[in-house]
């Protein structure tokens, strides 16, 4: 058996809603994150998975998979710098207790 287009596509898809999901279930941020993460790791799957299977030759869809790596490198440390600093001030990493701004 070999692996089609559909069987990426459909990983993909399973990928990206249990991130969906854990962003809309998790209170800790740190979880969020994570889960922003594997909605990215989704979205690259699926960017390789076309450019093998629609244009085999060059390697587009891999570039422009270590572009959107580089970026949510990016995303992650500012997200976490920002994590460190509510924390610091706040004593917690649970979604429901920030209120900083609140007026």
């Amino acid at each position: 058996m070999s692996l089609t287009l559909y069987h990426y596509l459909s990983l993909g898809a399973v990928l990206f809603f249990i991130g969906v999901f854990g962003v809309l279930t998790r209170r800790n941020i740190l979880s969020i994150l994570m889960s922003v993460e594997l909605m990215f790791n989704a979205a690259n799957l699926n960017l390789v998975a076309f450019n093998r299977y629609l244009h085999p030759g060059p390697l587009l869809g891999q570039g422009l998979v270590l572009f959107t790596i580089a970026v949510a490198a990016a995303e992650i440390v500012v997200g976490l710098a920002l994590l460190l600093a509510i924390y610091r001030k706040r004593d917690t990493v649970y979604v429901e207790n920030f209120n900083l701004l609140k007026g």
